[in-house]
């Protein structure tokens, strides 16, 4: 797993290293989303993977979006989350920044109450498609760490 985590973060610094500034400007742009699919770091502790659930994003700037939903987590719960995208940086056509927020719904985690949580994210979209990648760190035995993808869709 330490492998994985190593990985994954040299190809993001590598990424940053290359990318290119965006430039604040306005946007009025809402996508949904249908949950996520994760893939876990710690393969043998039976995690849900396939984390369905309703969001929405609202991108009101090429660098900034507030995102919010609701998904079936990792450890079979049901989460809510609110955050906000921070993308200054683009690598060709993929954002990357982070996502700044909270979650509920993980049993080890505060007895499933809110906590804070800041994820590494890249970005995707073309036209009425898009793609949001997020890289979650393992945090001790309460939160398990992994790649997920979230699919959306452009409603205008």
């Amino acid at each position: 797993m330490m492998k994985s985590l190593c990985i994954v973060g040299l190809a993001l610094l590598a990424v940053a290293a290359n990318a290119e500034t965006i430039e604040p400007a306005p946007l009025n742009e809402v996508w949904l989303n249908g949950g996520f699919y994760t893939y876990h770091f710690q393969r043998d502790k039976d995690l849900n993977g396939a984390n369905g659930g309703i969001g929405a994003e609202w991108r009101f700037s090429t660098v900034a979006s507030a995102t919010a939903g609701r998904f079936y987590n990792s450890d079979r719960a049901y989460s809510n989350y609110l955050g906000v995208y921070y993308q200054p940086l683009k690598f060709g056509p993929v954002r990357v920044g982070a996502v700044l927020g909270a979650f509920d719904g993980y049993p080890k985690m505060r007895n499933g109450g809110w906590f804070p949580a800041a994820i590494p994210t890249l970005s995707y979209e073309y036209e009425r498609v898009g793609v949001n990648v997020a890289i979650i760190p393992t945090y001790k035995d309460r939160l398990y760490g992994g790649i997920s993808v979230q699919l959306k869709l452009k409603a205008f």
